[in-house]
């Protein structure tokens, strides 16, 4: 970098923070910090590097693509784009976007610090690839915490609990770095993954928190709760429910899904009653765990009445939600009203609602309500991945006595595709098995040293 070029770099930096910048800062909404900064650029206000930064935080949050090349093109134009901060910041604005826009601007920052690289990993695991993440951690000339963290988090967050695990491992000891908060969450969540294996790694990260004297945060506890719920041990979740200061919605629901995935369908309605009392307002995920207890305790007119709730609070039903009334009122022998359930919902109905539909219509031996769906369900279902809802159509057809289409379904499944769910079942068990390999080294670990 010429050095005319770094210092006018280092001057607009070091501008003192503008009215300007602080009523972006402090913006009420996202639209609100646009507006003010478009009204700088009308009014020939000159810009500092907080009213950038302030901006690209804000926009970042609608996640609009079409906004943030907008910005770029005008940091260009201001000469913004050559500070790390600003660079990085805008890196983090395209990271929730655009993969190759960010891959292409992280190219194209001549000086890099950790944060870029951090953000850069982050945002391929983002993306669901895996690969280049771990690429970006493996080329990083210097690593923090805060880098381990970020590629532990790229790999439990996208289901690759073996090597989110040893690099875990790894990194405590190994590198001898301790773990914090940040680290420890993308680990628990991937503990209810992971069987019972899962079960003990948890318990002794939750061990590693204690014996550390680990403040039981919101975030913290929350984690701890979603971790024991998934895990069945409910007892213990509500443990660290009742011990933790401050909850938010996310702890309730953590609470309330747990109970209704393994089978207290009528506690986990309790528990929601106490959070209404405790006046926290539910979000969409509540409501899909509200609606999963229902299903569970076959509580129709209940399950009716919570999945009006939510449009009186403000949300939208999500395919989650249609799917649990689908199953809702199918188990019940209510069929026309799934059928009605499928017929009306706005987002298109995907192969988890098929097959529970069909199921249902196999259980209650509906063949004709199966027949309407059988020709939709056709168009979407893939031998290779959907093999289970074949056979059921297959049983449908062998119960509606049409045994030539049963027969005509059971061909269109390939010994390719048996091969292939049969290899995917085998990857699955071996990755679990070194998952199983990799944490039962690592709490003996944790149990046995203080870090």
């Amino acid at each position: 970098m010429q050095p005319a070029l770094k210092n006018q770099s280092t001057r607009q930096l070091l501008r003192p923070f503008s009215s300007w910048s602080f009523a972006i800062k402090n913006a009420r909404s996202p639209r609100r910090a646009l507006s003010l900064y478009a009204q700088m650029q009308r009014q020939a206000i000159p810009f500092d590097s907080f009213a950038i930064l302030f901006t690209l935080r804000s926009c970042t949050q609608l996640r609009n693509l079409p906004l943030i090349c907008h910005l770029h093109a005008h940091l260009l134009k201001l000469g913004f784009n050559i500070h790390v901060y600003v660079a990085t910041s805008l890196l983090n604005a395209y990271a929730g976007t655009s993969l190759e826009c960010a891959y292409k601007l992280f190219d194209e920052i001549p000086v890099r610090n950790t944060v870029t690289w951090n953000t850069i990993i982050t945002c391929f695991s983002r993306s669901g690839d895996v690969k280049g993440a771990r690429k970006m951690f493996d080329q990083m000339p210097l690593r923090d915490l805060a880098s381990w963290s970020a590629m532990i988090a790229g790999y439990m967050n996208n289901g690759h609990w073996e090597e989110g695990v040893a690099l875990f491992q790894e990194m405590v000891m190994f590198e001898q770095l301790k773990p914090d908060q940040v680290t420890i969450g993308p680990i628990l969540a991937g503990c209810s993954e992971m069987g019972s294996i899962g079960l003990l790694l948890g318990k002794s990260v939750h061990g590693f928190v204690v014996k550390n004297h680990w403040e039981l945060n919101v975030e913290l506890g929350t984690c701890l709760v979603d971790m024991y719920a998934k895990c069945g041990f409910l007892n213990f979740a509500s443990l660290v429910f009742d011990m933790m200061k401050d909850r938010n919605v996310v702890t309730w629901t953590a609470l309330i899904c747990g109970a209704a995935k393994h089978g207290f369908g009528t506690e986990a309605l309790e528990i929601f009653k106490k959070m209404r009392q405790g006046g926290v307002l539910p979000n969409e995920f509540t409501f899909t765990g509200l609606l999963s207890a229902c299903v569970q305790a076959g509580l129709v007119d209940e399950g009716r009445g919570y999945f009006k709730m939510i449009k009186e609070c403000g949300l939208r039903p999500t395919i989650q939600h249609y799917g649990c009334m689908v199953d809702l009122f199918g188990k019940a022998g209510l069929l026309g009203e799934a059928y009605e359930v499928i017929n009306t919902m706005s987002p298109e109905p995907n192969i988890v609602i098929w097959g529970s539909f069909l199921s249902s219509c196999k259980l209650h031996k509906q063949f004709e309500m199966a027949e309407r769906v059988i020709e939709r369900v056709m168009n979407v279902v893939r031998p290779e991945n959907d093999g289970g809802v074949y056979t059921l159509i297959s049983d449908l057809y062998v119960l509606g006595g049409k045994w030539a289409k049963a027969e005509r379904i059971d061909s269109g499944i390939s010994a390719s595709d048996l091969h292939h769910i049969s290899q995917q079942i085998t990857i699955g068990v071996t990755n679990l098995e070194n998952s199983m390999v990799n944490a039962g080294v690592l709490i003996l670990y944790l149990t046995s040293h203080h870090l």
